[in-house]
């Protein structure tokens, strides 16, 4: 039976049925190789020797949005440049949850970001009254690339989620006259950009795009070469609850999911205690973004942020909402090691209690780009200089999370007895197991998965990530 064909078939649970393992493995070519396991057995007491994975059901934690990446200019271009028959691929790759790793978010920019061609909005230069607004910049590219991506999800039975977050408003209506280089928004112009906001919204559902959500402002503490706008803490609960709040509710769009901060957990608790607090912004908010670069510092990734502030809101939703590795090289493309930082990070938010976990472009040239301020990254798919699609090892180690743990899972406990593996587990709504383990050490290892007093040996190759399901 194919991988595809095995997916396909209804779901069976419980603990009389086999468990199914899926490895990717450095040193091997072959990504997802499916392989049928016993039934778990009654277990006994597990010793001190012993590496085992303990799997506790009758806990549960957060329930999951899904797992997506951002269809940036960037992407959209580079898409474009594809062959047809390597476009469709691309679609499967992302959207298909059998034989591609089945997206259920996406993420998009409202106008320029530094992966655009060139800085660009919606209006003339100087028009407050917004009647030159127009997206015609947008449907060359990137608006037919996401209703491809939404269509190639209803044929899947996918329910999208779309959101868009903007780097900057217009060099106009800011304190530096600039788009780039960071500066704030004009304490004049509240309204204006909310406006400004509320007209994108409408213009991406007209022309067939429905969006999800929103987030305030993309890293709003950064001061950066490119497209950038700086919120502090008071500014962003001012322009939540005094303008953007209800200019959204004005126009019938309440209902669309408010993200605020969307920059680094070093600063997510205490943007999140301010603005949460605020009587006035807080009703207006859904959740509370975050992205994983506070690494640039030389520390490690702060997952204990995450943690601590779910424990302060246990009922707001915390959504990773951008990663990427930074400083592309060519000769670092097939890189294992990008691939494991990955892994890492995703189960180190999922662990924190994170609702889900959305990726930076989904696709980008041979040279990390186009972007126009010279900031090249890392996708888990480029295109090769002959139009190919070339897939990375972060694209499957992303798929061992979201093909298999889909929208609506709730995660349940998961332990490891050693340090030397790393594990999340999640039910599904059908009632499926996936239980995702990764050993980054350079030995091979064997451990005995544990689900609620049964057990079963379980083999995990050097540097690989698995996903078991049952």
């Amino acid at each position: 039976m194919s991988i595809a064909s095995a997916m396909a078939a209804a779901p069976r649970t419980g603990p009389n049925v086999p468990w199914t393992v899926y490895t990717s493995a450095q040193g091997s070519a072959e990504r997802f190789a499916m392989e049928k396991l016993d039934v778990a057995k009654p277990s006994t007491q597990p010793v001190e020797t012993e590496t085992f994975i303990s799997v506790d059901t009758g806990h549960s934690y957060q329930q999951i949005l899904g797992f997506g990446g951002a269809i940036t200019d960037a992407a959209a271009e580079v898409y474009a440049k594809l062959t047809p028959a390597d476009q469709q691929a691309f679609l499967k790759a992302y959207f298909d949850p059998k034989e591609g790793i089945g997206y259920s978010i996406l993420r998009t920019t409202i106008h320029s970001s530094d992966f655009s061609s060139g800085s660009y909005t919606y209006v003339k230069d100087g028009d407050r009254t917004l009647n030159s607004f127009s997206i015609e910049h947008d449907m060359q590219y990137r608006v037919p690339l996401l209703r491809q991506a939404l269509a190639e999800a209803r044929a899947h039975r996918t329910s999208m989620r779309v959101f868009a977050s903007p780097w900057s408003a217009p060099a106009w209506m800011k304190s530096n006259g600039s788009m780039l280089q960071g500066g704030s928004l004009l304490a004049a112009d509240g309204d204006l950009w909310a406006r400004y906001i509320v007209k994108f919204i409408q213009a991406y559902e007209k022309a067939g795009i429905p969006l999800w959500g929103l987030t305030v402002q993309n890293e709003p503490m950064a001061k950066q070469t490119w497209e950038s706008m700086i919120y502090t803490a008071e500014d962003e609960t001012r322009f939540v609850g005094d303008h953007l709040g209800p200019a959204l509710k004005a126009a019938g769009l309440g209902g669309k999911k408010l993200i605020v901060w969307d920059h680094n957990r070093d600063l997510l608790p205490q943007r999140s205690a301010h603005i949460l607090s605020d009587p006035k912004a807080r009703p207006y908010i859904w959740g509370v973004g975050f992205h994983w670069y506070e690494t640039w510092t030389g520390g490690a990734p702060m997952h204990r942020n995450v943690a601590a502030v779910k424990a302060d809101y246990p009922d707001v939703p915390l959504l990773m909402t951008e990663a990427s590795i930074e400083k592309f090289d060519p000769a670092k493309l097939q890189s294992w090691a990008n691939g494991e930082r990955y892994g890492s990070e995703i189960m180190g938010d999922l662990n924190a209690g994170a609702s889900g976990w959305v990726d930076w472009n989904v696709l980008l040239d041979s040279r990390g780009g186009p972007n126009h301020v010279g900031n090249y990254c890392f996708a888990p798919l480029h295109a090769s200089d002959d139009g190919k699609l070339v897939f990375t090892p972060s694209y499957a180690f992303l798929g061992h999370f979201s093909r298999f743990i889909r929208p609506d899972a709730r995660r349940v406990s998961a332990t490891t007895s050693r340090s030397t593996l790393d594990t999340v587990a999640f039910r599904n709504a059908d009632g499926q197991l996936a239980v995702v383990v990764m050993n980054r050490t350079d030995q091979p290892q064997r451990y005995t998965l544990i689900v609620d007093r049964r057990s079963l040996p379980v083999d995990i190759p050097a540097h690989a990530i698995q996903t078991l399901v049952r």
